[in-house]
């Protein structure tokens, strides 16, 4: 709500929490604690709708939106996108849905943790399968883009097994880690820069964690798997050898690479011309993005 009012977009929003909507009209911005109310008035303005709640929430709302604003364009910022279709698609929303997850965030969530400012320059996936409406696609990316981030075009598989590495393993590790350092008497005293770094997501909320995790558990699996895998064999050179070269040396070399990629400004695809799905999620998948909306054809794709 708060970047996209600030891009002077005309924004409503809802929250089951009494509390949340209070603070949120407090702050002077449009908000109830009324779903019905909400989409009502969704409804009858064709606003976008965006869903903003954790994964395990979806199937109430979308039911509920399903009976009273089944006609409005539709997108979610959630971090699992095929869970997310599959359950679009049981209630027969998906000819509307585009499927979206912004990069950004903190660990701390409610009202208070949000700021306009938290999308600029972020990454945000905007989803390119094959049942995507290219009006609807391009309604999506435009907000994304009002909001200062990047528009990264993928699938929804193929965002699921990157975000399990980046995302849901890093969660993982992060709460190793903790749980490890929590055993140690002295080490809360001793932590400093590289524990807090190295932990920082482990200050999510556990029902967060869980929900982006379990939902994504078939992307999640070979990545942490790999990650145990890497670590066992660290730990058996480190037992046999006293080294752990291969694992710092092939982990620092990534991390290189990482800091020195540059996303290329995706160009000359015309949304809603023949294949044009397959054109942007290959231009993603090679590391481009798109910075202004494209070219949209008035037929459908």
């Amino acid at each position: 709500m708060r970047a996209a009012a600030a891009a002077g977009r005309d924004v409503f929003g809802y929250n089951r929490s009494v509390e949340a909507a209070t603070a949120a009209r407090s702050d002077g911005f449009d908000a109830t604690h009324r779903l019905d109310e909400a989409l009502q008035r969704a409804a009858g303005s064709d606003a976008l709708i965006v869903l903003a709640v954790p994964a395990p929430a979806l199937p109430i709302l979308l039911r509920y939106i399903g009976e009273m604003a089944p006609d409005n364009p539709l997108t979610d910022v959630t971090s699992v996108k095929a869970a997310v279709l599959q359950t679009v698609q049981a209630v027969g929303l998906e000819d509307n849905f585009v499927g979206g997850h912004p990069m950004a965030g903190t660990t701390h969530s409610g009202w208070s943790a949000g700021n306009a400012r938290m999308f600029v320059g972020a990454p945000w996936v905007v989803c390119v399968d094959d049942h995507v409406d290219p009006h609807c696609w391009a309604t999506v990316t435009e907000l994304a883009l009002d909001c200062g981030a990047v528009v990264v075009p993928a699938r929804s598989d193929e965002h699921d097994a990157a975000a399990a590495a980046i995302s849901h393993l890093p969660h993982l590790v992060a709460e190793a880690v903790a749980a490890t350092a929590g055993e140690v008497p002295l080490a809360f005293t001793l932590a400093a820069g590289s524990f807090r770094d190295v932990t920082r997501v482990a200050a999510t909320s556990p029902d967060l964690v869980r929900a982006m995790c379990e939902t994504n558990a078939e992307q999640v699996l070979p990545v942490l798997e790999r990650t145990i895998e890497l670590l066992t064999h660290a730990s058996a050179a480190l037992t046999q050898h006293r080294s752990v070269t291969e694992l710092v040396d092939d982990g620092h070399a990534a991390r290189t690479r990482y800091d020195g990629f540059s996303r290329n400004e995706i160009a000359g695809v015309v949304v809603g011309a023949e294949n044009w799905r397959e054109e942007l999620a290959a231009a993603g998948r090679a590391g481009g993005v798109i910075r202004s909306v494209p070219r949209v054809r008035d037929s459908r794709g």
